[in-house]
């Protein structure tokens, strides 16, 4: 993952970067995991870390609504954190992961 530690590390931090490249991994990359936020009602949200416009926030309810809560009880527990603590900082690092991985408004055709 040396790509996207050298885009993201300084984006959302060397902390979160595990967090949001196994959700990338876990979803088949960026393109799932948009697919995913959409099949959960927040496909306009994600759609905005997209595009070239401002991106929309996501409140770490809404980061519950789109992962069940497996996949975020696991992550957090491999991270030493709370469900809570690890939707709180995600919802900080998501979209700006995902505006850093869509140079130029678009899912480039390789995402990890």
């Amino acid at each position: 993952m040396g790509f996207l530690d050298g885009l993201l590390g300084g984006v959302v931090g060397a902390e979160m970067l595990t967090a949001v490249n196994s959700l990338i991994q876990q979803h088949g990359g960026v393109q799932g995991l948009v697919a995913q936020f959409e099949q959960q009602g927040l496909g306009g949200v994600a759609r905005s870390w997209i595009s070239n416009g401002p991106n929309q926030s996501i409140s770490p309810e809404q980061v519950h609504q789109a992962f069940d809560s497996g996949t975020i009880a696991q992550l957090a527990a491999k991270m030493g954190l709370t469900p809570q603590e690890l939707a709180q900082k995600l919802a900080q690092a998501l979209p700006a992961a995902i505006d850093k991985l869509t140079p130029g408004g678009a899912i480039p055709a390789k995402s990890a």
